[in-house]
């Protein structure tokens, strides 16, 4: 696109923070109605196709969103906009609507993502700042995400050709002992967050970041992790997207060098210097040579053919267990337009769940 109107834009920020919207029904509800007004003015009635009554959010409150991000210093960057990362927009549920800091264009380079122990050993955290300077050094830009231990080593070794990702809102300086570094990282590299501003974070705010630092990179590296992190479900989402997963081998006498081998055994790339990750990532085509977890094949259908479709009876295939939408389709026979509107309706309704890889189930109780 071009250029966006206030009007379209305010809709947009409204249409995404209303209640149950989320990246993949923001994104079908703009292909059936054209534009986020005419989707606005649409929830109600979809909602009572879905089985409950139906408000977006006030006006008022994004209102006072809109006047945050400004007294923040931030603005606003949209999923059809020119800036929008093109590696980000090709994940699955890319953020529609980030808000940022700094230098945007940082995230339209070659990235590299690094994340690693909260808790990391002093050796960890001085070879996360010399890779990640290094690495700064041939052209990339290194993302990560502001928390303590590796990710704050990487982000102070790269800057200022780094992008921080937060789990938080923009104004929200999280861990607060890096609240120099963030308000650093804004005024020199690029701070990115999708939170509205004033949002502290949650621990459901985490793997959302982490979807976006894998999302925005040609390649993630690990560099020291504990099996059950944050930074390997980072590296996995990397490989679930079909970028490069590497990881620095450690001691099996250090629990925190576990998770690194562990991604080695499941197919992640060692790597032991600046220079492995440069000849991996320099002429990356797409074709990564980690094997940590292919790409999972989904659905997929035309935005008119959205618009035109006609919702599928499905809710009876659906139980509490997930399962995956193209399974829905084959079973019930319909078009994967019908069966994605009639799901669209049932989550609008607050009766369906979204769940990583494609899957979805029902609610429990009918949410009203």
């Amino acid at each position: 696109m071009t250029g966006l109107s206030q009007g379209e834009a305010f809709a947009r920020i409204r249409l995404l923070r209303s209640p149950r919207i989320g990246p993949v029904s923001y994104a079908q509800l703009l292909a059936r109605f054209g534009d986020a007004q005419s989707a606005i003015e649409a929830l109600p009635e979809l909602g009572k196709r879905g089985g409950a009554a139906y408000r977006a959010a006030p006006v008022e409150g994004i209102e006072r969103e809109i006047d945050a991000v400004r007294k923040a210093g931030a603005r606003y960057l949209f999923h059809d906009q020119a800036d929008y990362p093109a590696l980000l927009s090709q994940a699955e549920g890319a953020p529609p609507i980030l808000t940022w800091r700094g230098d945007v264009s940082l995230a339209g380079r070659p990235c590299v993502a690094m994340v690693g122990a909260r808790n990391a050993s002093a050796a960890a955290v001085k070879l996360a700042r010399d890779l990640a300077r290094e690495l700064s050094g041939e052209g990339f830009v290194v993302v990560s995400g502001l928390a303590r231990g590796i990710d704050g080593a990487c982000h102070e070794g790269a800057i200022p050709q780094t992008v921080g990702v937060i789990a938080s809102g923009i104004d929200i300086a999280y861990p607060p002992q890096h609240a120099q570094l963030q308000d650093r990282i804004a005024n020199e590299g690029l701070l990115l967050a999708e939170q509205p501003p004033g949002t502290e974070p949650r621990g459901s705010h985490f793997p959302s970041r982490n979807r976006i630092i894998a999302g925005l990179a040609v390649g993630t590296l690990v560099v020291e992790a504990a099996p059950k992190s944050g930074s390997l479900i980072t590296a996995r989402l990397a490989g679930e997207a079909g970028r490069e997963v590497m990881a620095i081998p450690g001691s099996p006498l250090d629990a925190r060098s576990h998770g690194c081998n562990q991604l080695i055994r499941e197919g992640a790339v060692l790597v032991q210097s600046a220079q492995d990750v440069v000849e991996l990532l320099g002429g990356f085509d797409g074709q990564p040579k980690s094997t940590v977890r292919e790409a999972e094949r989904h659905f997929d259908h035309a935005p008119e053919e959205l618009a035109d479709a006609e919702p599928a009876e499905i809710a009876d295939l659906l139980t509490t267990a997930p399962v995956a939408v193209d399974e829905l389709i084959r079973q019930s026979g319909a078009g994967a337009a019908a069966v994605q509107l009639a799901l669209l309706e049932l989550e609008i309704a607050g009766r369906l769940q979204r769940h990583a890889g494609g899957r979805v189930s029902i609610h429990g109780g009918n949410e009203t």
